[in-house]
């Protein structure tokens, strides 16, 4: 298991998140495309509705997409998330964390995050990791992996 890269970015709620100051707890982070659309939106919805099992298993949950934290405080409030989202702009972390791929919209080669899911345990080491996630059932999957730990 490889150390999780660090990151200091700014999250909703405003605050900011630097991931080696949260050495000590489980986290997930997940990287998704962008707000307010249908596959985003899903997954976000999932890992809000299971967040107070993450919470006991002693784990954050943050959600991190190239959004603005405007654009980011609109969709948290829209599905009322217990977690912050956090906002990579200029892909800081998600050029450290390698989700950002070339994909085909429309018959055009766009660079876009590759939905990815990462658990990182409380020595900050990469415990599992999904690339290229299907939504449906994914925040179930990664919560069984986080009690596991």
């Amino acid at each position: 298991m490889s150390l999780a890269p660090d990151f200091t970015l700014p999250a909703t709620g405003g605050r900011n998140v630097t991931l080696s100051e949260l050495r000590g707890r489980k986290l997930v982070i997940y990287f998704y495309p962008k707000d307010n659309t249908p596959g985003c939106t899903n997954e976000t919805r999932d890992f809000g509705a299971l967040y107070a099992e993450y919470a006991a298993a002693g784990c954050e949950v943050f959600g991190i997409s190239r959004d603005s934290i405007r654009s980011h405080e609109n969709f948290k409030a829209k599905l009322e998330l217990p977690f912050e989202l956090i906002s990579d702009p200029e892909e800081a972390a998600c050029e450290a964390f390698g989700v950002m791929k070339l994909k085909n919209m429309y018959g055009k080669q766009v660079r876009g995050i590759e939905r990815s899911t990462f658990v990182i345990d409380a020595d900050g080491r990469i415990a599992r990791e999904w690339r290229g996630v299907k939504v449906p059932g994914h925040a179930a999957d990664v919560l069984a992996v986080v009690q596991s730990l």
